[in-house]
């Protein structure tokens, strides 16, 4: 329709020219370019002002890395006529926008929403500002363009593959010892319950003087403590910038946090976070409270490894100010011989002291393969020499921070936060933290 309206009116305006055409022709060049002018000028002037439409972007309040979520367009007309827009959204790539650009017509006063799929292949904090619109006249000839800058933040959390075994090992543990408890006969160390004698239950657990009381046996059983401490440790190093799997190491160790804040305060203790390399970058003050999980995500989402040695007493300095109480501290890391004998097994002894202190450390596969496989050729046997020398310097340093008292968890990707969640189960059941 705009396209015959188009052909009209210049039918119309060109129609006494093509008498000049013969006789004067510069003349009609003259003429012609006089009518695109008019009709340029016209057609700029009925298009609406980008001034004249309301905008709200709606973003989702966080999302998680790899997964889709939508965010919204509000555009609204407040001009007197119907305006034909193009908008577009300065959007970075790495947020995996399906497109981000739009176009529609919004007759005076109608409002109309635009959504947007994006699938985020980055996590970290980003600021969403340009926002252009381009207004078009009805003739398609003219429009006007206007780039405002809204500022907004999006916020792409790390990825928590190990969520699902988290709740189920939690579900589990919860059955096993009973109800919202990690209630255990003959175990623990906390009071619970006075009940019958059962075949089953140890003689020396037999409560005296109520079985003189009622005159039935009565033991007493116990219950782990709860409102225990669990501190994970970042190292935000440069060892921590490596990947596994193509996934840096960092975010390994994310999910694994994330996996053993969720039971811990899912079991009553209290979970907190510290962040490091050569200074401390955050730290998340212990609790039990079931939104401490979103205050840990939120502190890690935008970190990135500083390319650098950490400064491991300080860190650890830091957390014997705050944490005199014993504390069960699972410090996640790698395990290369030279920086961990330089830098960390010095100032591990300041830990092991007074605290359960697990050091957890994602393996990489590809290695272990390399080390398995049989030589073919000359890079192969490259390969196979240079894995099994890496294994056996792993090897060494596990054994050389045992010596110091830690407990080593290093295990390939996937299977790091099932088993720290197991060791941490095993230091609280047993009455180690």
């Amino acid at each position: 329709m705009v396209i015959r309206a188009r052909t009209a009116l210049f039918a119309a305006l060109l129609s006494p020219l093509a008498l000049l055409s013969d006789s004067r022709p510069w003349l009609t060049l003259i003429g012609v370019g006089a009518v695109v002018l008019i009709v340029w000028c016209i057609d700029f002037l009925l298009a609406a002002a980008p001034s004249a439409i309301g905008l709200v972007r709606r973003l989702p309040h966080s999302v998680t890395l790899g997964s889709e979520s939508t965010l919204r367009w509000e555009l609204s007309n407040r001009s007197t006529s119907t305006a034909h827009l193009e908008v577009a959204d300065g959007l970075a790539p790495s947020l995996g926008a399906k497109t981000r650009r739009a176009a529609l017509d919004l007759i005076a006063g109608q409002t109309a929403t635009v959504e947007i799929d994006i699938e985020p292949s980055r996590r970290g904090r980003f600021i969403l500002e340009d926002f252009t619109i381009r207004s078009s006249g009805p003739l398609g000839f003219a429009a006007r363009q206007k780039t405002r800058r809204i500022p907004e933040t999006l916020r792409v959390l790390p990825r928590y593959p190990s969520r699902a075994e988290a709740e189920l090992r939690l579900k589990r543990h919860r059955l096993d010892v009973g109800l919202r408890t990690t209630r255990a006969r003959g175990g623990g160390s906390e009071f619970d319950q006075l009940r019958d004698f059962t075949i089953d239950d140890e003689f020396r657990k037999i409560d005296w003087s109520a079985t003189a009381r009622t005159g039935r046996t009565i033991v007493r059983t116990y219950r782990a403590e709860r409102n225990q401490t669990v501190i994970n440790v970042l190292d935000n190093g440069r060892l921590m910038a490596g990947q596994v799997a193509a996934v840096p190491r960092v975010e390994h160790a994310m999910d694994a946090i994330m996996a053993v804040t969720t039971v811990a305060t899912g079991l009553g203790d209290r979970a907190g976070l510290l962040i490091f390399d050569r200074e401390i970058r955050a730290s998340v003050p212990a609790s039990a409270r079931a939104a401490q999980l979103g205050r840990v995500t939120r502190a890690m989402y935008a970190i990135e490894p500083e390319l650098a040695e950490s400064d491991y007493r300080g860190a650890f300095t830091h957390v014997l100010t705050r944490f005199a109480r014993r504390t069960m501290l699972v410090i996640h890391t790698d395990l290369v011989e030279q920086s961990v004998g330089e830098f960390l097994l010095p100032a591990l002894p300041l830990l092991t002291r007074n605290h359960v202190v697990v050091v957890a450390a994602v393996r990489d596969p590809e290695v272990d393969l390399w080390a398995r496989q049989s030589p073919q050729d000359a890079e192969a046997s490259y390969r196979h020499a240079a894995a099994r020398d890496a294994l056996a310097e792993r090897r060494r340093t596990i054994a050389a921070m045992r010596r110091q008292g830690a407990t080593v968890v290093d295990a390939q990707p996937g299977k790091l936060a099932g088993r720290l969640i197991d060791r941490y189960l095993d230091a609280k059941s047993t009455g180690r933290i």
